[in-house]
């Protein structure tokens, strides 16, 4: 008996673990923001389509993707994008120097204790999750691929924008 319940016991832990690792994916709704502690100020982002992106000043590929996310942000700003890129390193030099050389035209902010990128569970750098207007996952981007991602990414924020903000 008492063996039968260790076993049912570590199943539970087993599940639990699985549960509270399982990556956020499309028709998640996005963890809160303001629960991490982040370096940096964010953005306001309710009732807008926000594009989150997940990276680290060691990533060459982040390094790529600024500056696709750049004329995302000037082509899809105006209508209500809003994209935001939370870096995940822990030195917040290393940090500023990657912003310094690259001068992003958006919202920048780091992940002090490492909390949304573990509460998200993102899978590599970079990586992005394309928000709807009500905070839930839509799109995820594993990586970064040039002009297919900055192609793929247009398309889902066209069809996100044509969507009605929620009611409150």
């Amino acid at each position: 008996m008492l063996s039968r319940v260790k076993s049912i016991a570590a199943a539970a832990l087993c599940l639990l673990a699985t549960s509270a690792a399982a990556q956020v994916g499309p028709g998640d709704v996005f963890p809160r923001f303001e629960a991490a502690g982040f370096e940096g100020i964010l953005p306001a982002m309710a009732g807008r389509v926000v594009l989150v992106d997940f990276w680290a000043s060691w990533c060459a590929p982040c390094q790529a993707s600024f500056p696709a996310y750049a004329r995302l942000n000037g082509d899809y700003g105006p209508r209500g994008l809003v994209v935001l890129a939370v870096s995940v390193d822990q030195s917040s030099d290393a940090c500023a120097a990657f912003v310094r050389k690259l001068s992003p035209p958006f919202p920048v902010v780091r992940d002090l204790r490492q909390k949304l990128v573990s509460d998200v569970n993102v899978p590599t750098m970079p990586s992005s999750y394309l928000l709807g207007r009500d905070g839930r996952v839509r799109f995820v981007h594993a990586g970064f691929y040039g002009e297919r991602t900055e192609r793929e990414l247009r398309q889902e924020i066209e069809l996100l924008l044509r969507e009605s903000a929620p009611d409150k």
